[in-house]
C-alpha cells in the first residue's frame, strides 16, 4: 500500500522559513570565504571554517524545518536523533573541503570544479542522509532519475556559488550570490523530495525515535544561534561589508599576483635604489 505524502502540510509558512535560512546561511558562508582571500594567509583558516559551518549550519536547518511540514497521512513520522545530526557532521565537513580549496587555490579552472563539486555533494549527502533518519511504519523509495537532478542541482549550485564568493566584490553581491544559492538548495531538496514514495507496512506498528516537534528545540537552540553569531561577526567586519582588499596584508593570496616595485617617472629615486635599477638602463631626471 502506498502512502499519502504531503510536503507541505504548513501551506508556504515551511518553505519560506527554509529558504530563508538557505540563504542566511549562504550569505554569511559566501562572504567569510570572501573574507579569507583578503587577509593574511594566518587568518585564513579561521575564516574558511567558520564560512563551512554557517554554510552546513544553514543548509541543515533549511532541511529540517522544510521537513517540519512533510506528512506522511497513514503513519506518523519520528527521526533517529543519531543519523539527524551526523548528516549535520557530514554536511559541514564536505562543505569544508570544498571551502577549503576554493580559499587556497582560487574560485577559477579545477579548484572550482573540484570544490563545487565536492560541495554539492556534500549538500546533497546531507538531505539523504538526513532522509534516512526518518521512523516510519513504512519504507522509503526513490525514483533514480529524480535523485540524479537533484545531485546536479546541489552540484551546480555549489559552483556557482563559491565562484560568486571568489570574485571579492561588494556586500551586495554576496547576498545576491546567496539568494540564488537558497533558492538552489530550496530547489534540490524539493526535488529530491518529489523522488520520494512511501510503501506502508501491512502490520500496524508505532515508529521509534524522536517526534519533529523534539527536533525542534536542537534547531533553535543549536545552528541558528551559531548564525546569530556568524552574523554578528560580519556586521561588525568593516572588511567584510566593504569586500576591499587589506593592503597590509598581501602574502599568497588566490588569484592577486605580487608585482615587483616599478619606479615612477619624473620621481627622484633614493640612492640605493638608483643602483638596484642602474644595469636595467634606467635613469633618474636631475633636478634644475
Amino acid at each position: 500500500m502506498q502512502g499519502t505524502v504531503d510536503g507541505f502540510s504548513y501551506g508556504i509558512v515551511t518553505p519560506l522559513v527554509a529558504y530563508l535560512m538557505a540563504c542566511l546561511g549562504g550569505a554569511l558562508g559566501l562572504r567569510c570565504t570572501t573574507r579569507s582571500m583578503l587577509v593574511a594567509q594566518s587568518w585564513r583558516p579561521g575564516w574558511l571554517a567558520l564560512g563551512s559551518v554557517a554554510i552546513g549550519s544553514g543548509i541543515w536547518t533549511m532541511h529540517f524545518v522544510a521537513m517540519m511540514g512533510f506528512t506522511v497521512k497513514e503513519t506518523p513520522i519520528h527521526y533517529d536523533m543519531a543519523l539527524t545530526f551526523a548528516s549535520l557532521g557530514v554536511a559541514i565537513l564536505m562543505v569544508g573541503i570544498g571551502i577549503f580549496i576554493v580559499g587556497y587555490r582560487g574560485a577559477s579552472g579545477t579548484a572550482l570544479f573540484t570544490g563545487g563539486t565536492i560541495t554539492g555533494l556534500g549538500i546533497a549527502s546531507m538531505h539523504y542522509l538526513g532522509m534516512a533518519g526518518m521512523r516510519l511504519n513504512g519504507k522509503l523509495e526513490y525514483n533514480t532519475l529524480t535523485v540524479a537532478a537533484s545531485v546536479v542541482i546541489a552540484v551546480v549550485a555549489a559552483t556557482a556559488a563559491l565562484w560568486a564568493a571568489g570574485q571579492i566584490r561588494g556586500f551586495l553581491w554576496s547576498v545576491g550570490a546567496s539568494l540564488v544559492m537558497g533558492l538552489a538548495v530550496s530547489g534540490m531538496h524539493y526535488t529530491g523530495m518529489a523522488a520520494l514514495r512511501v510503501h506502508l507496512h501491512t502490520a500496524p506498528g508505532s515508529p521509534e525515535g524522536a517526534s519533529p516537534a523534539a527536533l525542534l528545540a536542537p534547531l533553535m537552540i543549536g545552528p541558528l544561534a551559531f548564525l546569530l553569531l556568524a552574523g554578528v561577526v560580519v556586521l561588525f567586519d568593516p572588511l567584510m561589508v566593504k569586500g576591499k582588499p587589506d593592503l597590509r596584508a598581501a602574502e599568497n593570496k588566490p588569484g592577486i599576483p605580487a608585482h615587483p616595485p616599478v619606479p615612477h617617472p619624473g620621481r627622484r629615486l633614493p640612492p640605493g635604489a638608483r643602483q638596484r635599477h642602474g644595469h636595467q638602463g634606467s635613469r633618474t631626471p636631475q633636478n634644475r
